[in-house]
């Protein structure tokens, strides 16, 4: 997927969770967006695939 710059998560954007910088953000088919750091991303995974309408994750740049 070729996110444009606009898509891109930054440093504003915090984890719905803990606060921390998200790195993954889950469009819901309601229109609701949910952002995710990288541990609450793989934490939640499993279920994010099975509501998400999309899923923009950055959560490479961590390694």
């Amino acid at each position: 997927m070729n996110a444009t710059l606009a898509d891109q998560l930054t440093s504003a954007d915090r984890c719905d969770r803990c606060g921390a910088q998200a790195y993954l953000r889950v469009t819901l088919p309601s229109g609701g967006e949910l952002l995710f750091c990288g541990h609450h991303a793989k934490a939640h995974s499993e279920k994010l695939q099975q509501v998400a309408l999309q899923i923009h994750d950055e959560t490479a740049k961590l390694r």
